[in-house]
């Protein structure tokens, strides 16, 4: 297990890159999971609206397809079940289904530790970029209630702004594109293996924060730099760090 402390995961990372030093400039942050206890509602939303269309799925599997957009999971399950992709009107239709149960569930917590972890950020000075794979608006428009003077406006990577979702890197790198700094002047900040292997595949220092029911191997074995137990316990590890 990676369970290194801060500093030192990080010292690890640079030497892999061929650096012995590079200063933190930006957190590229995702949102479920990380900033919101919400993957349980959206397990549960999308196991829903899967069975009512005929696929044999479970409601734990949902956790491993985070940071997919919406249609590159609904085309996985497609597959799997019918041997095709859904139709594009198709998908548009079951993704709404989707959101809708989402937000019949009713609101969804900030995640304990999250607000001191973004404090810390902050008196860091690092800029915060929200890269997420979600679109739904019912989340999105919570951020600025939520974590107030967290997220510019303007630095927001959504599912709507990407050709490419994760596992794909290109959320990370247009993450690092908005933040305007390199690979090794970034820390992702990650609970899903997917988006863990977006992070990693973009060269960024990739912290795997333990939200969920995933087992920690998995993230080990998508290449994360660091594994923590919860968004306290990393919050806490950032108290002792200097950008």
């Amino acid at each position: 297990m990676l369970t290194k402390g801060f500093s030192e995961a990080r010292k690890a990372y640079l030497e892999t890159r061929g650096k012995t030093a590079s200063r933190l400039h930006a957190a590229l942050i995702d949102m479920d999971g990380v900033l919101y206890d919400s993957m349980p509602w959206h397990a549960r939303a999308w196991h829903r609206m899967m069975t009512e269309t005929g696929v044999d799925c479970t409601v734990d599997e949902f956790f491993l397809y985070e940071g997919m957009t919406g249609p590159a999971t609904i085309d996985l399950l497609f597959r799997r079940a019918f041997g095709r992709n859904a139709e594009p009107d198709e998908a548009r239709e079951l993704y709404a289904r989707k959101g809708r149960y989402f937000k019949e569930y009713g609101k969804k917590i900030p995640m304990p530790g999250a607000d001191r972890m973004m404090s810390e950020l902050m008196r860091l000075g690092l800029r915060r970029v929200l890269v997420t794979g979600s679109a739904q608006p019912s989340l999105l428009e919570s951020i600025d209630n939520d974590y107030p003077g967290a997220f510019s406006p303007q630095d927001r990577i959504t599912a709507l702004d990407v050709n490419n979702g994760k596992p794909h890197p290109e959320p990370y790198l247009r993450g690092l594109a908005k933040a305007g700094c390199m690979a090794e002047e970034a820390m992702v900040v990650e609970n899903a293996p997917l988006g863990v292997r977006a992070g990693v595949a973009a060269g960024c220092f990739t912290v795997a924060v333990a939200t969920g029911p995933v087992p920690l191997e998995a993230f080990e074995k998508e290449g994360a730099h660091l594994i923590v137990g919860s968004m306290e316990e990393f919050a806490f590890m950032l108290k002792s760090v200097t950008s």
